[in-house]
């Protein structure tokens, strides 16, 4: 049985058919999904789903990329993070990928945000879910600055070479992989695979994108994390089943005030 630790369900393309989003995950033996906001502007979307569907849980936050989103307040993510449906803080993190004729400097707002998420995190002592793209040294100093290990948390859909994993272990944090680790150039990513420790390993889609082999290019769901674990089973040398078992019992462990209570 796998879960989905990490997608977007409320987004355009799969809130229209729920019904058979959901059909999907049972068939492929998917039987939890986080459905991850990233802003607060569709929060109210992200938790009526929560709340209608007994395996699909939420989580509160603002994503680094929504640039004109409205900013949250450690207070207001504390106060909705208290929904008994919402399991983590995040989506939240850096993202320097497209900067568009800025500096890394100009990128404070980021930063600010992204403390704001780790001590809404810190309070309510629920798992942080963070996002950095081409980020990764400012991310970790200030997850480090911040205390981010207290609540601890997952590096969401993991992209980076296995000394960046070593460090985000090291701050209490799992590390969560995609359906990018069965694409052909994922070298870096099918390394982290391969030596992350099983205990600390989580399984994802970020649905409806990074769809996996044998799907890529269409549009993901969270059915297809089958196949992510499976992959990494393979990669592994090991039973699809037990990888299932691991990072089910990972995700639960990880998110279990809320997740335990709903499931």
């Amino acid at each position: 049985m796998f879960v989905d630790s990490h997608c977007h369900i409320n987004f355009e393309g799969l809130a229209d058919r729920l019904p058979e989003v959901l059909e999907n995950m049972r068939a492929q033996q998917v039987t939890h999904a986080l459905c991850v906001s990233v802003d607060l502007e569709t929060l109210p979307a992200v938790l009526d789903i929560a709340s209608a569907y007994d395996n699909v849980f939420a989580s509160v936050g603002v994503h680094p990329d929504h640039e004109d989103a409205r900013e949250p307040t450690v207070s207001e993510l504390v106060e909705l993070a208290k929904h008994p449906k919402v399991v983590a803080i995040g989506e939240t993190g850096l993202d320097y990928y497209r900067l568009e004729g800025r500096s890394i400097a100009d990128m404070e707002w980021q930063r600010e945000r992204f403390r704001t998420h780790i001590r809404a995190a810190r309070a309510t002592m629920k798992p942080l879910i963070v996002h950095t793209r081409a980020s990764a040294d400012d991310t970790l100093r200030i997850m480090e600055e911040e205390a981010a290990h207290v609540p601890g948390g997952v590096m969401h859909c993991f992209t980076e070479p296995w000394p960046i994993a070593e460090r985000a272990l090291a701050q209490n944090f799992h590390i969560s992989l995609s359906g990018i680790v069965t694409f052909k150039s994922a070298a870096d990513v099918q390394d982290v695979a391969r030596r992350v420790p099983l205990e600390r390993l989580l399984i994802e889609t970020d649905s409806p994108y990074l769809a996996p082999v044998p799907y890529r290019g269409k549009p993901n769901e969270p059915a297809y994390v089958s196949h992510v674990g499976a992959f990494i089973a393979q990669i592994r040398d090991m039973p699809k089943e037990a990888l299932a078992e691991a990072t089910t019992r990972n995700f639960f462990r990880l998110f279990a005030s809320a997740a335990r209570s709903s499931s």
